[in-house]
């Protein structure tokens, strides 16, 4: 469930980012800035392609971080989000858990 919700937030924050930039900045470079963080979101909130989503998410944000001089605080809490999915990976309730199996590791215990 934490992992459900963690690719929620950021996916939705990613969209809402996202659509707000396509409004707002009528060149071609923002507008396909924009349009990949909205996109990135929509594969992380169905849990499709979730490393690469967000390693996508983490790049675009850390971007707009430095680019970008309004308030750096969302882009930070987005490149965290998106880096944390790459590493934690998609989760049982995943796109990505249907069509690749969801992947368990257990780590024994060395006996001596």
């Amino acid at each position: 469930m934490g992992l459900l919700l963690m690719r929620l937030v950021g996916g939705i924050a990613l969209i809402q980012q996202g659509i707000i930039g396509l409004r707002g900045e009528p060149q071609l470079g923002g507008i396909m800035v924009h349009l990949l963080a909205t996109v990135a979101g929509i594969f992380l909130v169905a849990g499709l392609w979730t490393p690469f989503a967000g390693a996508l998410a983490a790049v675009i944000e850390l971007w707009c971080t430095f680019a970008q001089p309004r308030d750096p605080l969302v882009h930070i809490l987005l490149v965290t989000l998106g880096a944390a999915s790459v590493l934690v990976g998609p989760g049982a309730w995943s796109v990505d858990a249907r069509l690749f199996g969801w992947k368990r590791i257990d780590i024994r215990s060395r006996k001596s």
